[in-house]
């Protein structure tokens, strides 16, 4: 036989896109359009129905960026279409772009009732099947004029913030039309799309591709061009036994899952996320009611929360999907969070109220955590995950990785203490699938379990405001259901897809630690003030939560169980995995830092009421883990007081164990001597009880360094290597002056300028403390730059400690693997620790996550092992002014520190004892006392059911086997182990008055004390 392949390919390319596609509508009227333009922020569907509309007509220019149009639209039904399917069709001015990443609408009845969305893709509204001729037709558009930011790559675009977007109409409307879907030419053009999809990804050697070919060639043959809706039955009719083959008995099976990522806020604020979330969860319930196999799996309790609160129909279709089975809630989480840079309480938290807005909303426990797009995974999530009824986990970012693949795709995910999580990571390399021919086959070639498992989950759908699934992806996976050659594509809950793999897969391989994402570096410093806000207002809803509990349980305080929810929720979104990272538009940021702001004066007046409560006036209150001997500041100067953990003392001096001497720039404190250089450098950092010197000979401390930073793409995301080849160090000070001289605190100060920016750094030494504090204010002007401070250490450590939730995790400081290298930025939350035996020093921090670890060998033959933090960068997309202006923030150096003292000192530093001036009274004991100092006391509250009990979450904190005994200070009756939700776990209940506790390493245990 002659090869004729490529012609007949070109000759079925054509029909299809200029013949089939086309006749999909065999007929189309115009509707009657007339718009009203609002004049700022979207509005209510019943505002917009009492507004005063005019015409518009097809062509005509609409939308300034973010602004909202809605569009009346009128038309009467043709007689001759009665008994047809007809639909309303919409196009907006789409372009090229991608779903989700321009012009949106929801599409409402005359009623102001929300009926279904229109994107890209998916741009029809159902009418009547059958249809009646002489139907009237009344709909209202709200129609969402977002600009694509990302139309120019990663240039600088002003698109990002309402003020500098400017007022040019974005989108000429196109069409808003009345049409008869042909359902043989819609039919037909499936058919072929699967066929062809599937015969692209075969083999030219597989016979199955050329049985394809001949069933394409024949439907051609029988396709009339120039009348395809006459001929398109016939067409079918050839093509009809091709689709009728049944899959081998070998096929892989893709448990397909009906998918709608969206992400929180990104390249749109969170209003628009509002509107997305609507407009998508709007089109996933009218989808369900046309194809009763279909299932949606939704993440995010938030975005439910908003439409129950903004479209509370959708919300009820939600619920009737829900218990048809045909909607299943996943992730349990309140937000797809970051994954990395959330404290151990947050992400702890995400799942209580995830999974608490499931259960109470829906009726559903979800049992997996779905976060396919977060920026890699703390090594702490497999025992968070358990301890909330957690029993799968899903991922699919690290198929992103520049250097190294992950080797599985199905496997159990070990983290710090040991818990193991059975996980998935699909190897579609999607979570955004169309069910086409090629991503199906990808996934089958990709799937590196063969042998072992047989199954993969895809998810599929249009995400962030693209509508989800269309119909034509569920017709696609009618066709691939037992289709020879391609995988075997079954509709299925999520939880059905991972009973099945576990149970084929019981001995799947174990991945130990964190998953490192091997891209997206830079999210652990871009948008600095976000993440200060975030540290804050971590560690001040600790202490509100503490000092109310105390306060309930002692003195009979009202504890504010509402407001403390809504402040979690607050602060949990903005947790989410572009918020939190950095890697959204400057509107998104804007507001991010205000409603930090907001959270943290409604956090301190709760934290006022109820240490007024507790202690009135005179009180030094310490919200820390650990009991505390230091200078704290005062109205009338520093202080140097004693107070225990979790506990308050009387604001009285006592003697420190030493006073600050200061002699020109050294800083003395019989602790530590730090000499401070005429440039304002840390020249010598002495370790006086040890008798050794913590700087590496010849290399200054506190050394800020300036890299140009500029990553091939991605430039909020990432970091690449190369930045470390251009460094301009900053030894020039404008000023170095003496600011504090004892006898409790020493203080240096050094102004550095450069560039347009101001470095204010204040090096403190205080009475009875080893750290050596750099309180640090930048105003920052520079662009695509990236500012370190880099701490040159006299130890050889081949690896570094970082703290993670609950617990640290080890990285190397060399780069012999591929694996070794790519990790050349890493987070920490509060500390990162090196050390040789004997001795180690850590690096604390107050809102900083970016840390570089290496380790380099002197001339001397001696090894410097230098810790850098990231401070603040300056990438110009998505906006342009990132971290521009003023930052505070402060770091430390702590000599001679264990990792038990890392952990207590950086709790310190984020953690600042609280005054409450003037006044008499006792000091209230500490409403639970723990007696051994690496187990770590990480939440005190009240129970969420308000039943007056007391919660206790903690954990060891120094990767050591532990015993210990934690004592309430209150009337105590039974003492339960319970999981993050605070139900029983099976446990034998304690003695109340002392629960007694053998911890493994990095364990993380909740309490649940009844009260008497």
């Amino acid at each position: 036989m002659h090869d004729d392949r490529l012609h007949v390919e070109r000759r079925i390319d054509r029909l299809y896109r200029e013949r089939i596609l086309p006749a999909k509508y065999a007929a189309r009227v115009p509707l009657a359009v007339e718009v009203w333009y609002v004049p700022d922020e979207p509005v209510p569907v019943a505002e917009a129905l009492a507004a005063q509309y005019r015409p518009a007509t097809v062509g005509e220019p609409w939308g300034t960026p973010w602004s909202t149009a809605w569009f009346r639209v009128r038309g009467t039904v043709p007689e001759q279409w009665a008994g047809r399917r007809v639909e309303a069709v919409f196009d907006l001015g789409f372009s090229g772009g991608g779903p989700g990443f321009q012009a949106e609408a929801l599409v409402y009845d005359a009623d102001g009732t929300p009926i279904k969305g229109v994107a890209p893709r998916n741009t029809y509204v159902p009418i009547a099947n059958p249809a009646q001729g002489g139907e009237q037709v009344a709909l209202l558009v709200e129609a969402a004029a977002n600009p694509d930011v990302m139309v120019h790559g990663f240039r600088p675009t002003p698109l990002g913030d309402k003020a500098t977007a400017g007022r040019e109409p974005l989108y000429r409307l196109a069409y808003m039309d009345l049409a008869v879907l042909d359902e043989d030419a819609w039919h037909l053009a499936l058919d072929i799309e699967v066929l062809a999809g599937l015969m692209a990804e075969l083999s030219t050697s597989d016979p199955r591709r050329h049985e394809i070919l001949r069933a394409l060639e024949r439907a051609a043959d029988a396709l009339d061009a120039q009348d395809v809706a006459g001929t398109a039955a016939a067409a079918r009719a050839q093509l009809a036994p091709a689709l009728a083959s049944p899959a081998h008995a070998s096929a892989h099976t893709l448990a397909a899952v009906g998918h709608a990522h969206i992400d929180s806020a990104w390249l749109w604020p969170q209003r628009e996320t509002i509107r997305k979330s609507s407009r998508t969860f709007a089109n996933v319930t009218a989808l369900a009611a046309e194809y009763p196999e279909f299932i949606f799996a939704g993440s995010q309790a938030q975005q439910y929360a908003w439409v129950k609160a903004h479209q509370p129909a959708v919300f009820d279709r939600i619920a009737e999907a829900v218990k048809a089975g045909q909607w299943a809630p996943v992730g349990g989480m309140w937000v797809e969070s970051d994954a990395n840079l959330p404290g151990g309480e947050a992400l702890a938290r995400q799942l209580v109220h995830g999974k608490r807005f499931f259960m109470d909303e829906l009726g559903v426990e979800c049992e997996e955590i779905w976060l396919p797009d977060s920026f890699g995974y703390t090594a702490a999530f497999p025992q968070i995950a358990r301890l909330a009824g957690i029993r799968w986990f899903l991922t699919q970012k690290l198929s992103w990785n520049q250097t190294n693949k992950l080797p599985h795709h199905t496997f159990r995910w070990e983290g710090i203490d040991g818990t193991r999580v059975f996980t998935h990571f699909p190897p579609v390399d999607t979570y955004n699938s169309d069910l086409s021919g090629r991503e199906v086959a990808h996934a089958v070639a990709n799937y590196a379990e063969k042998g072992a498992g047989t199954r993969s989950l895809v998810p599929f759908g249009w995400g962030d405001g693209g509508g989800g699934p269309t119909r034509e992806m569920l017709e696609t996976a009618r066709r691939l259901r037992d289709l020879e050659g391609s995988a075997r594509v079954v509709i299925e809950k999520p939880a059905d897809f991972f009973r099945a793999a576990e149970a084929e897969y019981p001995n799947a391989p174990v991945w130990s630690g964190e998953l490192y994402l091997e891209l997206h570096r830079a999210t652990y410093t871009s948008q600095a003030r976000t993440k200060s806000g975030n540290r804050r207002s971590e560690h001040l809803l600790r202490e509100a939560e503490l000092w109310a509990a105390a306060a309930a349980v002692h003195a009979g305080y009202a504890y504010p169980y509402e407001a403390l929810d809504r402040l979690w929720k607050v602060v949990l979104l903005h947790q989410f995995h572009d918020i939190l990272p950095g890697s959204s538009i400057a509107w998104v940021h804007t507001e991010a830092e205000a409603t930090y702001a907001q959270v943290a004066d409604e956090l301190r007046h709760i934290i006022g009421c109820a240490t007024a409560v507790l202690a009135g006036a005179g009180t030094v209150f310490n919200a820390a883990p650990h009991a505390r001997a230091e200078v704290v500041d005062a109205a009338d100067g520093p202080v140097f007081v004693r107070v225990p953990a979790l506990g308050a003392a009387r604001l009285a001096s006592v003697d420190p164990p030493a006073a600050v001497t200061v002699a020109g720039l050294v800083l003395d404190n019989g602790l530590v001597r730090v000499e401070v250089d005429q440039n304002g450098l840390l020249a010598s950092v002495r370790d006086l009880a040890a008798d050794r010197e913590v700087l590496a000979p010849g290399r200054p401390g506190n050394l800020l360094q300036l890299h140009a930073d500029l990553p091939n793409e991605w430039d909020a995301w990432d970091i690449d290597a190369h930045y470390r080849r251009q460094r301009v160090d900053l030894t020039e000070a404008s000023s170095v002056t003496v600011v504090d001289s004892g006898p409790l605190v020493g203080a240096v100060r050094v102004v550095r300028e450069f560039g347009a920016s101001r470095v204010t750094q204040t090096i403190r030494v205080r009475a009875g403390s080893r750290r050596v504090e750099v309180e640090t204010d930048v105003d920052w002007h520079e662009t695509e730059k990236i500012l370190k401070a880099a701490f040159p250490i006299d130890v050889h450590a081949d690896r570094s400690a970082s703290e993670i939730q609950f617990g640290h995790v080890y990285r190397p400081t060399h780069a012999n693997t591929s694996w070794d290298s790519a990790r050349f930025e890493v987070y920490a939350h509060r500390w990162t620790h090196v050390a040789e035996p004997g001795y180690g020093v850590a690096v604390l921090n107050d809102s900083t996550y970016g840390h570089d670890v290496t380790r380099s060998t002197r001339e001397d033959g001696g090894t410097t092992t230098t810790v850098r933090l990231s401070l603040v960068r300056a990438p110009r997309f998505p906006d342009p002014d990132t971290d521009q202006g003023a930052h505070r923030f402060t770091y430390a150096l702590l000599p001679g520190a264990s990792i038990v003292d890392a952990v207590a000192e950086g709790y310190a530093l984020n953690l600042p004892l609280r005054v409450v001036a003037g006044g008499e009274g006792a000091a209230p004991a500490p409403l639970v006392a723990v007696d051994d100092p690496a187990v770590v006391v990480e939440a005190v509250k009240l129970a969420d059911d308000r039943s007056g009990d007391v919660i206790v979450r903690l954990y060891e904190s120094s990767g050591a086997r532990t015993t210990t005994t934690i004592s309430p200070g209150f009337e105590a009756g039974a003492v339960t182990v319970v999981d993050l939700l605070e139900r029983p776990l099976p446990h034998t209940p304690m003695e109340p008055a002392a629960a007694r506790l053998t911890l493994r390493p990095f364990q993380i245990v909740t309490l649940r004390f009844a009260r008497t």
